[in-house]
């Protein structure tokens, strides 16, 4: 299968799983905690991702697929898909609009293919390596190209970052923050990762960090921010990963990757 085949049973996939999320009435039951007790998980991750993994597997029976809920299955396969069945479950389970089904194609340790659904934004999201982003309405509309904001400085910046659940790292991130908002436009905190990644895509801010996403988080997000021309990394050359991820057009990339450095903001309290 191509990368735009791969991509294809994405989309599929991640829409199926929006709707079951969507058509969901109710505050969802916590079935458990992960980090810290307010890192919850709901039965409607898990239910996502079971789904998810079914339709998968039942396309493509030998691939490997690392899930946020289930972990990893298949062994070696060449191909790996990434999922994060429920990006934002805290927005979920509180009945606000910023969670999403993220689901990546990953060959040879390379992503080659994402899709990240918003269904209460009606929005879904794509992306293939070298081929561009791209945005549509879940009701319809054709898709539309997606380009970041390229040359904004960081003093006119619109910067969304996350907080982790762990009460000494929120110490170190709000004394990170505190630094950072008096140097750029205004900060966002919208509480998705994949989310986040897929507006600094489409313009709707223009920088984004976080401390502490994993890779199910970023995957997705990550391909599409880059394919509408951001640059997404880590501080000093390393990737982005859970020690931080970095997003922003090269101009914003360049200052806010600095400054961060400069506020040693990869700590601990």
């Amino acid at each position: 299968m191509t990368a735009s085949g791969l991509l294809d049973l994405a989309v599929a996939v991640a829409r199926e799983a929006g709707e079951m999320l969507a058509a969901r009435h109710g505050r969802p039951a916590v079935v458990g905690t992960k980090t810290s007790p307010t890192d919850i998980v709901t039965e409607m991750d898990q239910a996502a991702e079971r789904l998810i993994r079914a339709r998968i597997l039942a396309e493509r029976p030998d691939d490997a697929i690392l899930g946020e809920e289930g972990g990893q299955t298949g062994g070696n396969a060449p191909v790996r898909w990434i999922v994060d069945p429920l990006d934002g479950t805290v927005n979920y389970l509180y009945g606000l609009p910023d969670w999403a089904v993220s689901i990546a194609a990953e060959v040879g340790g390379q992503v080659l293919a994402g899709v990240v659904c918003v269904p209460r934004r009606d929005a879904i999201f794509g992306a293939v390596l070298g081929e561009g982003a791209w945005r549509a309405s879940l009701t319809g509309a054709a898709a539309e190209p997606l380009a970041c904001n390229a040359e904004v400085p960081l003093s006119r910046a619109l910067i969304a970052t996350g907080f982790g659940y762990e009460r000494a790292r929120r110490l170190v991130q709000g004394e990170v923050l505190s630094a950072i908002l008096p140097r750029v436009r205004d900060i966002r905190r919208n509480g998705a990762c994949a989310v986040d990644l897929c507006s600094l895509a489409a313009g709707n801010v223009d920088g984004y960090y976080e401390r502490g996403v994993q890779y199910w988080d970023i995957a997705a997000g990550s391909l599409i921010a880059r394919e509408a021309g951001a640059v997404v990394g880590g501080l000093a050359g390393k990737p982005a990963g859970p020690s931080m991820t970095v997003g922003g057009g090269p101009a914003v990339f360049a200052e806010l990757h600095d400054l961060l450095l400069s506020l040693d903001a990869e700590r601990d309290a």
